[in-house]
């Protein structure tokens, strides 16, 4: 959606468009590792979903290596081919292939509870929808 905003001041676009630029800006020139921290935290279902769209797209037709880290499980769980869980500085679960394909939001959780002690509880609902 940024065809039209080509003038516009960059402090004048959206979240997601802001989100979405910097991705571009981000893969013009083809990086050997792509990281993405939190890139679509701050935005709203739908704006989220065209950045990870749009993301998707840049990393399949570039055929990019790319690490992103996110608290939305689902998305963990929906992109990549591989899902590190960290706690703490430590990793606490390494999976890819067929066993990360058969992974659910609850099963995330139950590794997390594992090795927190449970602290993980009071996001359990917020996680899991």
């Amino acid at each position: 959606g940024l065809q039209t905003r080509m003038t516009s001041k960059v402090g004048l676009l959206s979240g997601g468009q802001r989100q979405a630029l910097t991705l571009l800006m981000a893969t013009l020139k083809k990086p050997k590792l792509l990281l993405l921290d939190e890139h679509t935290a701050a935005l709203d279902p739908q704006t989220a979903k065209t950045v990870l769209d749009l993301t998707k797209q840049i990393v399949a037709e570039q055929n990019l290596t790319a690490m992103m880290v996110t608290h939305n499980m689902k998305d963990a769980l929906n992109i990549g081919n591989r899902l590190i869980m960290m706690h703490s500085g430590r990793v606490i679960y390494d999976v890819s292939g067929e066993e990360k394909k058969k992974l659910k939001v609850e099963d995330l959780l139950r590794k997390f509870e594992e090795a927190s002690g449970g602290e993980f509880a009071n996001d359990r609902m917020m996680l899991a929808n």
